[in-house]
């Protein structure tokens, strides 16, 4: 039952894109990107670490909403692995956070989830739910770019397609982290965030 109606929370799978501010009303490009310190989070390696933003040096950070429960994010797994083996190399950052009161989710969950994945990226945990409430984080997974400056500068989806990469054919978040490291600004920064909803608990 709980599967049924987390399919049923997926939004459409086409994601058109708008202007920016047309989705996210807690923040906005050119933002000042939400400070986050302390969330308890596992590394690549297995090993307890911590996410502390100010702490990451690369120029370009990816931060991602993710919640091991839901099916986009599921779906999603193998597309982010694949990115950040493709950037690794750059000096680009991808981080992830889970907010869900979800067993799944949780440190635990999160250790299991990357063992069995391999995982390449630090992968933490908020209970409090406050670093998503900052970035009005609506649905998982929802992906923030912060530049050099930790300016806001792409907020949505990673592509058109959350459920089926075959047919993605716009791919958002690559294009938008290609232009930063190029030193333009990304051509569209903002589509509507496609998975399942979060639920905050207040």
């Amino acid at each position: 039952m709980r599967k049924v109606l987390l399919s049923l929370a997926l939004v459409a799978m086409a994601i058109p894109a708008f202007a920016a501010d047309h989705y996210n009303k807690k923040v906005k490009i050119g933002d000042k990107a939400p400070d986050f310190s302390g969330i308890p989070a596992v590394a690549p390696n297995g090993e307890t670490t911590s996410l502390t933003l100010s702490d990451i040096k690369e120029d370009v950070v990816v931060l991602v909403f993710l919640a091991n429960h839901c099916p986009a994010v599921l779906a999603a797994d193998d597309r982010i692995i694949e990115f950040t083996s493709e950037y690794k190399d750059k000096p680009v950052k991808v981080v992830a956070v889970a907010v869900s009161d979800a067993d799944e989710d949780k440190i635990p969950g999160i250790k299991n989830h990357m063992k069995e994945k391999k995982i390449n990226y630090t992968y933490g945990y908020d209970e409090t739910q406050a670093i998503g409430k900052a970035y009005g984080a609506s649905n998982t997974p929802h992906f923030f770019v912060l530049d050099k400056a930790r300016n806001i500068r792409y907020i949505g989806a990673m592509d058109d397609n959350v459920m089926n990469e075959t047919k993605a054919t716009k791919h958002y978040l690559k294009d938008a982290v290609d232009a930063l490291l190029a030193g333009n600004a990304p051509a569209l920064e903002e589509t509507r965030p496609a998975g399942c909803g979060i639920r905050y608990n207040n």
